[in-house]
């Protein structure tokens, strides 16, 4: 069985459960889940999780992601991409100097409110599912974050943006918003994703990639290890007489790490290894505890 994680690029009309069923296939083993779900029209970078991998699935939903995106002023729909049915058109009378303003006005910390149709559950229920009987319902505005936003082209009615967020932003729903700012209203027309974390659309392989690779034996070389979803993290290696402890998945003191001189700081995550240089673990210090507690474990006996 495979483990760890694959950069897949998503082409237009598959599904990220698509994605996923096709994998099972090509590398006959039924353990693999994804993260961070794309539309089906969306395109671009799918981290796939893979056997002990699976483990990480809720903990890449939190990665910043990065995309690029071409926006249509002028329309509006449903769904808030071109997919959608259209619900209003208007005359698109902004110059480029007012697209620059209204963009680059969301840049930063904002609230949004998330899309119909989308993932969320209200009362035990998609959004998406009420958004297909007919109901529209109230959606508070959530915080979200936009660290970077980049106008690459203004060929109005048209604006192309690269933009790299926070976990939780939907693009459809900037643009959205972008649209009613400049008073002619705007739907998302292409989405690609680019980047996910460290994680980029460069070394990202297609489904038909993946399975010539898989034919020529050579698709472990393409495997991540699960430890480079945490690359920012600092690296705690347990002594060998504590071993028996972290493989119990049981807290840390300092005096079971080598080298402990560390400055730890409440909530900071570690990467933990074995003495022999396995990746073990993921764990947080506790001011409170003064120790390292477990987080996510990703050692199988």
């Amino acid at each position: 069985m495979y483990n760890g994680l694959i950069n897949v690029y998503k082409e237009p009309g598959f599904t990220s459960f698509d994605v996923v069923a096709v994998l099972r296939g090509i590398l006959k083993q039924k353990k693999i889940g994804h993260t961070g779900t794309l539309d089906p029209a969306a395109e671009g970078v799918l981290l796939v999780c893979l056997g002990s991998g699976t483990k990480l699935c809720d903990m890449l939903e939190n990665k910043d992601k990065e995309y690029e995106c071409v926006m249509l002023l002028g329309r509006e729909t449903d769904t808030e991409d071109t997919t959608g049915q259209t619900v209003s058109e208007k005359e698109v009378s902004c110059n480029e100097e007012d697209v620059k303003e209204a963009v680059m006005s969301f840049s930063g910390d904002i609230m949004q409110v998330p899309p119909m149709y989308s993932a969320i559950k209200k009362d035990g229920k998609r959004l998406y599912d009420l958004a297909r009987e007919g109901k529209e319902i109230e959606r508070e505005a959530r915080p979200v974050t936009i660290y970077e936003i980049e106008i690459k082209d203004i060929s109005l009615p048209r604006v192309t943006f690269r933009v790299k967020c926070s976990k939780g932003t939907y693009i459809r729903s900037l643009c959205r918003d972008i649209g009613n700012k400049l008073g002619c209203g705007a739907c998302m027309e292409k989405l690609k994703r680019t980047k996910v974390s460290n994680f980029e659309i460069k070394d990202s392989l297609t489904l038909k990639r993946v399975e010539e690779l898989s034919k020529e034996g050579k698709i472990e070389e393409y495997i991540r290890p699960v430890e480079d979803a945490f690359f920012e993290l600092d690296s705690l290696h347990v002594k060998s007489e504590s071993q028996r402890i972290i493989d119990n998945g049981n807290p840390l003191c300092f005096d079971n790490i080598a080298k402990n001189n560390l400055n730890a700081k409440d909530g900071q995550k570690y990467k933990v290894y074995h003495p022999e240089g396995n990746f073990v673990a993921v764990y947080g210090y506790s001011e409170e505890k003064k120790m390292f507690m477990p987080v996510k474990m990703f050692f199988d006996r």
